[in-house]
């Protein structure tokens, strides 16, 4: 039933039939009291410096983007870097230091898989999960990154930060709950939109493949794979963050009758260690030099202020 849910939410959010659309002007009310709400807050945010760069990478609406793979490739160009996020989907709470730069001090319980990812993926990143931001960019220079990223905090306005948010295609263009959008992008702040193919292109690698394979993935909008999976015997698809058991891998070895389960690299952190075989649909991003160009120009800025 969940399962079902989830995917129904996903379907009137981005691709609604007739009868969403529908229920979309039924909720719409109540979506622009959640957007005027939100507006409020961003007028009453003053956004505070902490003496670090911090750059914010996003989206505006609830589901994936390419946030992940986007941060991974932004954080591994520069040196001295953290990423703070918040986490979501560990069974931790609190602030919780991923990997100090060097070492991975817990696992993807505590972390979340994709505050894992980032700890595999970036190899001398510092990594920290905070539901609190303000806290982990100060936990991050403390530990003594120089560049903070953060992963989804368009919505962090009180944060004095650099913002690039992914455009998404949502058919849906309400506010929450009649459609996928948290905030939008408010009269006087200032972003930088990115657009993937224009801005940033997906890498796939197939790593350890099979002759018979089948998908087991737990990420939004699941579909948003197609272009890049082989053939394929089966689609097991689950909620987004979903925990696997080993029992679950297992049965969809048995009852697709494959080789392999085909996992992201989202999964692959949580399930890795279960002795099941396993190919991986590592998915990286290479980005256009204006992105670095405006971020390079960011840092610059700052530190001539900083001389004066």
């Amino acid at each position: 039933m969940k399962t079902f849910l989830v995917f129904w939410v996903e379907s009137f959010f981005y691709n609604p039939n007739t009868l969403q659309k529908i229920l979309a002007i039924f909720l719409s009310p109540f979506s622009f009291l959640y957007c005027f709400v939100v507006w409020i807050r961003f007028k009453f945010s003053t956004p505070e410096s902490f003496g670090i760069d911090v750059i914010s990478v996003g989206n505006l609406t609830v589901g994936g983007s390419g946030k992940t793979p986007l941060v991974t490739a932004l954080a591994n160009h520069y040196e001295n870097v953290a990423i703070v996020l918040r986490g979501y989907g560990r069974e931790s709470s609190g602030l919780h230091v991923v990997k100090d730069g060097s070492s991975i001090l817990c696992d993807y319980h505590v972390s979340g898989d994709e505050a894992m990812i980032y700890a595999d993926k970036v190899s001398s990143a510092i990594v920290i999960v905070s539901e609190d931001r303000k806290e982990g960019i100060l936990k991050a220079k403390e530990l003594g990154a120089r560049l903070v990223f953060l992963d989804d905090a368009y919505s962090k306005h009180a944060i004095e930060k650099l913002d690039f948010l992914i455009e998404v295609d949502a058919k849906n263009k309400f506010c929450l709950p009649a459609g996928p959008f948290r905030e939008k992008v408010w009269s006087g702040k200032r972003v930088h939109k990115i657009v993937e193919n224009l801005d940033f292109k997906r890498v796939v690698t197939l790593k350890d493949k099979c002759d018979k394979m089948s998908l087991a993935t737990a990420i939004a909008r699941p579909q948003r794979l197609d272009p890049y999976l082989p053939d394929l015997v089966n689609k097991n698809y689950f909620p987004d963050h979903h925990n696997f058991t080993k029992d679950e891998l297992e049965n969809i070895l048995a009852t697709d009758d494959v080789e392999s389960i085909l996992v992201t690299y989202k999964d692959y952190v949580k399930v890795n260690s279960f002795g099941v075989p396993l190919s991986l649909l590592d998915l990286d991003v290479n980005v256009d030099k204006r992105i670095f160009k405006i971020i390079d120009n960011y840092i610059g800025r700052n530190k001539d202020a900083k001389k004066n």
